[in-house]
């Protein structure tokens, strides 16, 4: 909201921020030039207030101090915007802000005669400088301007005169049709111009300066904390000023004020934080591949098979940028992984689009493109970081970059309000380092941004999950004579359609899965150890079939293959790295998705909140309770496979063959008797 106050004596606050002040009667009417006047301020979040329903926009200022009204409101400390919920601050008020003023004019009276009447007008002069003309060429104020009769050389130095309708119409218009360029010529003019810094708004939002010349001061807002998004615009003020009709004033015009009291607004605000994960296409991940959409599968859990590629994504809409004095000078992900997870190193990629959606490409950087750095360290828990920090030159295109806001009238600047999406890869490994069962891999990411006060800073916080299950096979004889190293399996994901690859590991007795092929003469054979358990380990939540391929000589091998199925699904408990960070808890807060359109920026929020998975199986349609691994439930499927001692055929060798020759020889005799018997008939008959 912008807001002008035409006051008496040249008052102008155009911006978002409202305006009351002490009320002092004059006596005489006149300046009393002997005196000093001051400036005071507090600082409150009126976009919170607004939300909360207990501030109305509306509200107009009168030129008295409102303590019952402004102050006790947004200065209540039962009050605490969301914001603020870290106790940082009283009620509504920002602390951290830091305003910068200098003296722009001096005030003059003019009297001149015209048509035998005293003409009297209060002027402003500007000493006739090349940084004052340039200033006032930025609010389109030239030399026709000028109340040239009142013109004046003293000692070397020219001064022009301005009327209050001259200066109050120049930055308004400036403001209005090229808001960020005034803002970063207002902060740059007050820097060259030797301006002096009033001290930081402190947790009652409160910062003031006294003993001031009188005169016309030009107060730009030079360094905020990391919640405001929008600045407030520069302004000018007259010490001492007139006071004005108002909601609980009714003394407009009948008193000088020297030490004004201003409540700015600032538009406040949190960039948003979201991490998901998916599988890799290549290794049968549920997508369709697709490098840009990130819809295609990512979500925050995931179940992955050891030796299997991860692709990450963490998408962050950026915070407003208004001006210089809102620009970020930091803007890093800390992106931390379990330890059974390792970096795919040198292939971070940084896309900022316009869109929410991520399908309108403004640019795309990598590290070696120099607008980013990466390192990578191991924390004392063994587990992997990485950093991801803007450099000056990403800083400088993300605050000030034309691609997206290039119009004459334009209010953000650079990649305000822009989403930013980082990519990346790991791999899970294939050893004890990954965590089967409930408790998952974890996967958190941490953004940290800090403005131009870079005392404030705060972070958000996401987290994605990996989970990976295994199997605990108990090898059986129905004799317990068998030989547990002649067995042999296979395994085949019926899902999708392969089979495993593993390592096994001897000193832990299990095997880990490396990967998978299609050809089953590829696949690995399994054996059990000599205690006749096989546990293989680092299979996602698919359908499964172990096929005996090879067993003890003299058993039965398994008629059919052991179809196992784990099964992943949402558990009862969600997820409680939101706990971890206060503005975490704003961006998970379902009150901010339903804010009115325009009063944050980058609002709604998404609301953020996932289950944690837990996982059950069945063998052969049966279920079965999962086995617990490292004190983690639900990692195991387990199941039991006997053979039985095969049928004894008749047996052969030295010992069994005399019976041969005798049945040979015996038939012999047979044949000779036959041939005598039918000889001696044949001679009978004749």
């Amino acid at each position: 909201m912008k807001k002008l106050f035409a006051l008496l004596l040249a008052l102008v606050m155009v911006g978002s921020f409202t305006l009351t002040a002490f009320a002092e009667t004059a006596d005489p009417a006149w300046i009393d030039a002997t005196r000093t006047g001051s400036i005071s301020l507090y600082k409150y979040d009126l976009s919170s207030a607004e939300k909360d329903g207990v501030w109305d926009s509306s509200y107009v200022s009168t030129g008295v101090r409102d303590e019952s009204g402004v102050e006790a409101i947004l200065g209540n400390p039962s009050r605490v915007s969301a914001l603020n919920a870290n106790g940082d601050a009283y009620g509504y008020a920002v602390r951290g802000v830091e305003f910068t003023y200098v003296k722009f004019a001096d005030i003059f009276t003019y009297t001149k005669m015209e048509d035998n009447t005293n003409r009297v007008e209060l002027l402003y002069g500007i000493e006739n400088s090349e940084l004052n003309a340039a200033f006032l060429s930025v609010l389109g104020i030239s030399a026709n301007d000028r109340f040239a009769p009142a013109d004046k050389t003293e000692g070397g130095k020219t001064t022009y005169f301005y009327t209050s309708d001259v200066l109050i119409n120049g930055l308004k218009n400036a403001l209005n049709t090229n808001g960020t360029a005034t803002r970063n010529a207002a902060e740059r003019f007050v820097q060259f111009a030797g301006g002096t810094a009033m001290p930081e708004t402190d947790a009652y939002g409160h910062s003031a300066v006294s003993g001031l010349p009188l005169g016309l001061y030009l107060v730009v807002e030079t360094r905020v904390p990391e919640m405001v998004t929008e600045t407030t615009a520069p302004f000018l003020i007259s010490l001492p000023m007139t006071s004005v009709n108002g909601g609980n004033a009714a003394n407009g015009g009948t008193g000088w004020i020297y030490d004004p009291v201003l409540y700015p607004k600032n538009m406040t605000g949190i960039p948003s934080l979201e991490k998901t994960l998916r599988e890799t296409k290549a290794d049968t991940g549920a997508n369709s591949g697709s490098p840009d959409d990130i819809t295609d599968g990512y979500a925050h859990t995931a179940s992955v098979s050891c030796g299997d590629g991860i692709e990450y994504q963490i998408i962050s809409t950026l915070p407003s940028i208004t001006s210089a004095s809102s620009y970020l000078t930091e803007y890093g992900f800390t992106d931390t992984i379990s330890k059974g997870i390792a970096y795919t190193k040198g292939d971070v990629k940084l896309v900022f689009y316009k869109d929410s959606a991520c399908t309108d490409k403004i640019a795309e950087w990598v590290e070696s493109d120099g607008k980013f750095t990466v390192s990578y360290t191991t924390a004392a828990d063994g587990k992997s970081v990485m950093s991801i920090a803007m450099t000056a030159s990403g800083l400088s295109e993300i605050n000030t970059s034309a691609a997206v806001y290039n119009g004459p009238n334009m209010v953000n600047s650079g990649y305000s309000g822009c989403t930013l999406r980082v990519t990346y890869k790991a791999k899970l490994n294939s050893d004890n380092s990954v965590i089967h069962g409930n408790s998952g891999n974890s996967n958190a990411v941490a953004l940290t941004w800090k403005r131009s006060n870079t005392d404030y800073y705060d972070t958000l916080v996401d987290d994605c999950h990996v989970y990976v299950y295994g199997v605990d096979v108990t090898k059986q004889f129905s004799d317990g004579r068998g030989d547990f190293s002649q067995v042999k399996f296979v395994a085949h994901n019926d899902t999708d359609n392969y089979y495993l690859t593993c390592a096994l590991n001897a000193a832990e007795g299990v095997w880990y899965v490396t990967g998978h092929v299609e050809n089953p003469e590829a696949a690995t054979q399994f054996f059990p150890t000599t205690n006749g358990k096989l546990v293989i380990k680092g299979m996602e939540s698919d359908a499964y079939t172990f096929k005996e391929i090879q067993t003890s000589n003299g058993y039965t091998l398994l008629k059919q293959g052991v179809k196992v199925v784990i099964i992943k699904a949402e558990g009862t408990d969600s997820c409680a790295i939101y706990g971890t960070d206060t503005l975490g808890l704003v961006q998970n807060d379902p009150r901010y998705a339903s804010v009115p359109a325009g009063m944050f920026h980058n609002m709604p929020q998404r609301h953020l909140e996932h289950k944690l998975l837990t996982a059950s199986a069945t063998v052969d349609g049966n279920d079965v309770t999962m086995l617990s691994d490292g004190g983690s439930f639900s990692a195991l499927a387990p199941f039991t496979v006997v053979n039985t001692k095969g049928f004894d055929l008749p047996q052969t060798g030295s010992r069994g063959t005399w019976m041969y020759p005798v049945i040979g020889l015996s038939l012999l005799a047979l044949c000779v008797i036959g041939i005598v018997v039918v000889t001696r008939r044949k001679n009978m008959d004749y």
